[in-house]
């Protein structure tokens, strides 16, 4: 950046945090907001409070009683960045992400600090964890929200609850009622994505796919190996016979299985033992460019009826394996509760959600290592959330600042909010869609056509199938992936 980008991104900035002035109720909170934010995107090698402080020539302990008990509107903050999100950033074929991230800790008076996994280590290790979501619409992405995960250790615990300053309505709950609940003020707040997608902790989950289902909302997320099914629905018996209405003794319950219906399968086996699976070529994706060059995935799909925990086969879903080119060993496992063939969704589209999580990734990687989001010094519930707020909107200031300068250089349009979903904006800066892939049919059998969680607006209405459908002729403009071959 030259000196007349650096004038003209502080003034910028000037305008930008303006929008966050009713968030304060005196001036001084809201100088002390600039003066953070001003700390993390400068150059100090660390963003925690006394740099910043001592840099802006402001007491150390003032900038901390900023966080920790100004009286200010953090949560107001958080949604304010939300409302700017879907003002200037509202894109049809958007993605959301969710995913959690640890922040290492010592010692036991941090709010929710425990040895737990720490994808910051990569190990079990003495931290707190947060969960988050973020949003992707081509090079642009940011992150929505920020929750602290509150172990079990931590809920009953009173003492140490309220040495941490962690409110009395704060129970505990696990990372995916957290998300859930997240994705709920999302969305009405405004956010509208095409699809959600996440990693297998989430995915695994039932009741967290079903949540996102009644929310309305589609999804594209990875699930463990050990996810059991049915690739053709089961028979359900759905009341006794008259036999079995004469017969003494224990009633069995219904709806059940039908007595020579076929035991569920792990997807691992399906894979490896179904027909429809050795049968099918795999299609080679192009995901995206990595540090050490393409990363290429080959990918087959099929129609699954994922079990619940009452026994019973789910709605149907999608069911896509993807296994590593160079790496074959390495095989990945999506469910989605869209189904490749029907109306309007391609096999390039699923994949594209599929491997859409990386950006949050990166999102995490320039907060922590260029905004500070894990030098916070500060132990109380309610300072945490604030630090991280605060950093939210510093990354989504930087993320602006960074397309507008990209799209200066160049000239090359990025998704728009007024842009359609086949406006022919491309999605992503990787190779564009060469040419269709010939996704296979949907086989007939199975339950009646099941209708899909009605989409919230700006994304796709689309159906569950179980007929053969005819795949869309137009190329796929917006996709990111590139398909190398069709098998």
């Amino acid at each position: 950046m030259d000196a007349d980008q650096i004038a003209h991104t502080g003034a910028e900035l000037k305008r930008f945090l303006a929008e966050f002035d009713d968030c304060f109720v005196r001036s001084e909170p809201r100088g002390h907001l600039r003066t953070y934010i001003a700390g993390q995107i400068s150059g100090l090698l660390r963003k925690s409070i006394e740099p910043i402080a001592l840099a802006a020539g402001t007491p150390p302990r003032t900038l901390q009683r900023f966080l920790e008990s100004m009286a200010w509107d953090h949560e107001r903050v958080r949604d304010r960045i939300q409302g700017i999100v879907v003002r200037d950033h509202l894109y049809p074929r958007a993605i959301g992400t969710i995913d959690e991230s640890g922040y290492p800790k010592k010692g036991r008076h941090t709010a929710a600090v425990q040895r737990q996994w720490c994808g910051n280590t990569g190990k079990i290790d003495h931290c707190v964890v947060g969960v988050h979501l973020g949003y992707v619409a081509g090079d642009f992405h940011c992150l929505l929200d920020s929750d602290l995960y509150l172990p079990e250790s931590w809920a009953n615990d009173w003492d140490r609850r309220r040495a941490a300053g962690i409110p009395d309505e704060v129970v505990y709950r696990k990372k995916t009622r957290i998300a859930l609940d997240q994705v709920s003020r999302a969305l009405a707040n405004g956010i509208r994505v095409e699809a959600w997608t996440f990693d297998e902790l989430y995915g695994r989950d039932g009741e967290f796919r079903e949540g996102l289902e009644r929310l309305g909302q589609n999804y594209v997320g990875e699930v463990p190996a050990t996810l059991t099914g049915w690739m053709r629905e089961p028979k359900i018996l759905v009341r006794p016979t008259s036999a079995q209405t004469r017969k003494r003794g224990r009633k069995p319950r219904f709806p059940r299985l039908a007595r020579k219906a076929l035991a569920a399968c792990e997807v691992r086996n399906l894979v490896t033992y179904s027909r429809l699976f050795q049968g099918q070529p795999w299609v080679q994706f192009h995901v995206k460019d990595g540090e050490n060059g393409p990363m290429v995935w080959e990918v087959k799909h099929a129609l699954f009826y994922p079990k619940r925990p009452d026994g019973l086969p789910g709605p149907l879903h999608g069911l896509l394996v993807a296994r590593n080119v160079l790496e074959p060993d390495i095989l990945k496992y999506f469910l989605s509760n869209l189904a490749a063939g029907s109306p309007g969704v391609l096999l390039e589209d699923l994949v594209r959600v599929a491997f859409s999580r990386w950006p949050i990734e990166q999102c995490f990687e320039q907060a922590k290592n260029e905004l500070g989001q894990d030098h916070f010094e500060v132990r109380s519930w309610e300072a945490i959330h604030r630090h991280l707020y605060v950093t939210q909107l510093s990354h989504l200031f930087c993320a602006r600042v960074h397309q507008r300068l990209r799209e200066k250089n160049d000239r090359e349009p990025l998704p728009h909010r007024r842009a359609g979903p086949r406006g022919g904006v491309r999605l992503g800066r990787g190779p564009r869609l060469v040419r269709p892939s010939p996704t296979p049919k949907v086989p007939r059998g199975g339950r009646a056509d099941r209708v899909l969680p009605t989409p919230q607006p700006a994304s796709p209405t689309v159906s569950y199938e179980n007929h053969p459908t005819t795949p869309s002729q137009s190329r796929n403009q917006d996709c990111s992936v590139e398909v190398l071959c069709t098998g």
